[in-house]
């Protein structure tokens, strides 16, 4: 009975968390906020992208679904009560800050937003942030930085290190890409390190010293870290080079108009949600973790099946991995585990290293190339048959001129004809004069002149055909001779040798300068055992 009355408790608190990411979504108006001046005009400004992700997707990280769960004992009534002006300007001097955290309308209309809409993420978030807020206090600190810096992810990223911004910008901290670059952040195909907490932190801690050792101001710090450094020396200059950031306010980008009070309002929620009945999710710690150092490329899945930890918890430890890839053969990589599991992975590494290594790491690192006799007697062919459509057009184009060529004279081809009809018709009429001997003779003659003519061109045929066949057969001979020339030359090629006792592949390959994969490619070998005396093929 105790056990069903906690879950009807736990979906009763869980309805309004999704409730909420879902009345999130459907408000138009969530990316703006609307502030009216004293004379009444409206003008709107861009919040923060880490005040726009839904609670559902805040939700959906591993650390949240493992280690994070609503407050059952928690009874305060879901709802946000409303206080006098003076109470958030009482409350906001007693903060323990170095930084001002002054009040005005625009910092009011902050507070509202993540003490009303953004309350059950503010929920997520107190709760997240016992995760993440010890390094970024170890960061700030090494830095000599005001430790209320912490809340910067906060409406950044809302605490979420896979968050990516529309303009690229990634992780807690949200670092763009050149950014990120110039503090020493590792970014490429493999790996992003502005995903990391660790290194992201103190690449944050640093690039925010030197902002201040540039303005001297932590609020146009704030202001630079959002919009750069150019964007806010241009507000600078337009505004006579005054450097308070309320003075320089309105040649500010819209977003970092909102960035400064939106940070006011993240240290007033963090300070003093239980004031705005918010119950923070209650936080179990994950179980201890250690790095251990990885020199050859292996996949998130292949520790996964050797030492049984799920893919997404290695993906929750490793953030900084962009495709479950540790690149150990780039250079040495920091593979951070459950401490319990540090152990096992030593033991086992070659283990974790040769399973389904083929599957898992696509990359080939030797490429063999087609070289097929086939493929080159196609090639030959065509060029041949393109040279001789290259010689036969050519050859009619000779044709063509030479009929249509003038004589020397420069009489014309009609003046020709007309001769040659002359002559024709002179030649019938002296035939018809003559005797019947006479045309029986020249029958026989033109008889015999037609069938030796047959004879001539059959005999040319014959021949031709001839001499085509004797050809093929050469051709034949010549590419069954070069097949069996080439398969000997390859036999010749390949060098054996011989296995030692106690050899290993990677002993083999090194001394003969080849890979282990070529030899199980060659040899047919899937696992590693090898049978001294035997001969191996190494290339």
């Amino acid at each position: 009975m105790k056990k069903l009355y906690l879950l009807l408790v736990t979906a009763l608190f869980a309805a309004p968390l999704t409730m909420a990411g879902q009345e999130d979504n459907d408000d138009h108006d969530e990316d703006v906020i609307t502030v009216t001046d004293e004379h009444g005009k409206k003008e709107e400004l861009d919040v923060p992208e880490g005040m726009t992700y839904s609670l559902d997707s805040l939700l959906s990280q591993y650390n949240a679904k493992m280690y994070l769960q609503p407050d059952t004992t928690c009874h305060f009534k879901d709802e946000n009560p409303s206080f006098d002006q003076e109470v958030y300007i009482d409350r906001l001097r007693r903060m323990p800050t170095i930084m001002e955290m002054p009040y005005n309308d625009i910092v009011q209309k902050f507070i509202d937003r993540y003490s009303g809409e953004l309350r059950h993420s503010v929920s997520y978030m107190l709760g997240a942030s016992n995760f993440y807020m010890p390094i970024f206090e170890q960061a700030l600190e090494t830095y000599n930085l005001p430790l209320e810096l912490k809340y910067l992810p906060v409406i950044e990223s809302a605490l979420n290190p896979r968050a990516v911004s529309r303009v690229g910008a990634t992780g807690l901290w949200q670092f763009m890409l050149s950014t990120g670059k110039r503090y020493g952040l590792e970014v490429n195909s493999l790996v992003d390190e502005r995903r990391d907490p660790l290194k992201a932190s103190y690449a944050a801690a640093h690039y925010l010293s030197d902002l201040y050792k540039i303005y001297g101001d932590w609020n146009l710090v704030i202001a630079a870290y959002n919009c750069g450094p150019q964007k806010l020396n241009k507000a600078i200059h337009r505004a006579k080079g005054k450097t308070d950031y309320w003075h320089i306010y309105p040649y500010l980008p819209r977003e970092t108009r909102g960035y400064v009070p939106a940070f006011i309002a993240a240290n007033y929620i963090m300070t003093y949600y239980c004031d705005h009945n918010i119950c923070p999710m209650i936080t179990e710690l994950p179980a201890k973790s250690d790095t251990v150092v990885v020199n050859q490329d292996v996949h998130f899945e292949q520790i996964s099946a050797i030492l049984g930890i799920s893919t997404d918890e290695l993906e929750a430890l490793n953030p900084q991995y962009r495709h479950d890839i540790v690149n150990g053969l780039t250079e040495p990589r920091a593979l951070r585990l459950p401490a319990s599991l540090i152990g096992p992975f030593i033991d086992h590494e070659d283990s974790i290293y040769n399973y389904k290594a083929d599957e898992y790491l696509q990359k080939r690192t030797i490429v063999d190339v087609n070289d097929e006799t086939v493929g080159r007697s196609h090639r030959s062919s065509s060029r041949s048959k393109a040279r001789r459509t290259r010689r036969n057009r050519n050859t009619n184009e000779d044709s063509q001129d030479r009929t249509t060529d003038k004589p020397n004279d420069g009489s014309s081809d009609v003046n020709d004809n007309d001769d040659a009809e002359d002559a024709s018709n002179a030649s019938e009429q002296g035939a018809a004069s003559e005797d019947t001997e006479t045309e029986s003779s020249e029958d026989v003659t033109t008889s015999l002149s037609t069938t030796s003519a047959h004879r001539y061109r059959s005999t040319r045929r014959s021949a031709s055909r001839s001499k085509s066949s004797n050809r093929n057969s050469h051709s034949s001979g010549r590419s069954q001779k070069s097949k069996k020339q080439k398969k000997d030359k390859q036999a010749d090629r390949t060098q054996h040798v011989k296995i030692r006792k106690g050899d290993t592949l990677s002993e083999i390959a090194e001394r003969n300068h080849t890979t282990v994969k070529k030899l199980k490619r060659l040899n047919g070998i899937k696992g590693t055992t090898i049978q001294p005396g035997k001969k191996l093929k190494i290339n």
